[in-house]
Order: C-alpha cells, then sequence, then structure tokens
C-alpha cells in the first residue's frame, strides 16, 4: 500500500483530492501539510488515514521528512489579491512549490504532481501565466526528479471559502459559453475539482 503526501489540503481541488485519497484503498496513509488545524468536519476520514501535520511554510524544508512518502501531491496556490502582491503571490505559487518538489526529490519519492494552469507559459505578458510557466520549466528541468507532472486545468467550478468576483461571474455564465469552446478551445472549458484531483492521481507511477 502507499503514503501520500498532500500539500494545499484546504483549498478547492486540495479538499476533494484529499477525500478522494482517503477512500482508496491503494493508500494507506494520507498526510496533509496545512498552515492551521484541520476542522473536524472537513474530510470523511472513517478509516483514520489522515495525518495532519501543521507546519510553516515559510521554512518548509524544515519538514523534509514528511515527503519520504511514495506519491506527493501539490496543490498550493493562492491569487494576487489574496497574496497582497507579486513578490507574495510568486512566494507560494512558486518558491513552495519549488521547494516541496526539491524535497521530493531529496526523500527519493516516487511521483511528484502539482497544479498549474493552462495557458501557462513562461514567457507570456500575463504575471500569473509568466510563473507558473517559470515554475513548469524550472521542476521539469530538475535532475534526478524524473517522475514529476503538472496538470493545467482552466477555470474551477465550485464553491470557494473566498469570493472571487471574476470567477462567480465565469461560472454564473458558463453554460452560454461552454459549448463554443471546441477543438483547440476545448482545453479553456471549466473543470470540475474532482476531474483535477483523479488527473493528478493518475500520473502518478505505481
Amino acid at each position: 500500500m502507499k503514503t501520500a503526501l498532500v500539500l494545499g489540503a484546504t483549498g478547492l481541488v486540495g479538499r476533494t483530492l484529499v477525500n478522494i485519497l482517503l477512500q482508496d484503498r491503494r493508500y494507506s496513509e494520507v498526510v496533509c501539510l496545512v498552515r492551521k488545524p484541520l476542522m473536524a468536519n472537513m474530510f470523511n476520514d472513517m478509516n483514520k488515514k489522515l495525518k495532519p501535520v501543521v507546519i510553516d511554510f515559510e521554512n518548509l524544508q524544515d519538514y523534509q521528512g514528511y515527503f519520504s512518502v511514495d506519491h506527493v501531491y501539490c496543490c498550493l496556490g493562492t491569487t494576487l489579491k489574496k497574496a497582497g502582491s507579486k513578490q507574495a503571490f510568486r512566494r507560494v505559487d512558486f518558491e513552495y512549490v519549488h521547494v516541496a518538489a526539491q524535497l521530493t526529490r531529496a526523500q527519493r519519492a516516487q511521483s511528484f504532481v502539482w497544479i498549474s494552469s493552462v495557458g501557462a507559459n513562461a514567457k507570456s505578458r500575463n504575471f500569473y501565466l509568466r510563473v507558473k510557466g517559470e515554475l513548469e520549466n524550472a521542476i521539469m528541468r530538475m535532475p534526478q526528479l524524473p517522475n514529476a507532472s503538472a496538470v493545467r486545468p482552466s477555470l474551477l467550478i465550485g464553491a470557494r471559502d473566498e469570493s472571487r468576483f471574476a470567477e462567480d461571474i465565469a461560472q454564473k455564465t458558463a453554460p452560454v459559453w461552454q459549448a463554443l469552446l471546441k477543438g483547440p478551445l476545448k482545453k479553456y472549458r471549466p473543470v470540475h475539482p474532482v476531474d483535477v484531483a483523479r488527473n493528478m492521481m493518475s500520473l502518478h507511477k505505481w
């Protein structure tokens, strides 16, 4: 049986992913590195597999031992609005994830999967997409981390803890314009967190 490590367990995809992992018989333990204690009703842990660990992400390297698992799932991410500045955004969406990949390599975990974004491009004029693209390049070029994969979701459909005006509007109007996204544009269709979570699981080395 496998052990999974999840970073970003309280986000839209992270919560869905953890609940799926807890029901998956292939996993005996699901370790979650979190900023603060988890609410008791957040996950369905009937089999007592969940192991939440409160850490300081600013010193993520101090928790290297927790990366001695089979599969690492990184769902970390924020927004410019929530982060407050481009520097703070980059610290979460690039630096934390990059350090997680390095720790995965150091502990010789079997594989590392993280969430990027559709349109990620290191040369993009859009800051968000540029950071995502730079991170993809940095991780995929990392030596001795052969089983690293990124998922590139578009707009996520689902209820978030915080309101995001643009995303709220996009979700409400999705049925109107979703049918227009065909062929090469299909990748821009809104996706459900469960689809992203299952995609992440499929990318791991078993």
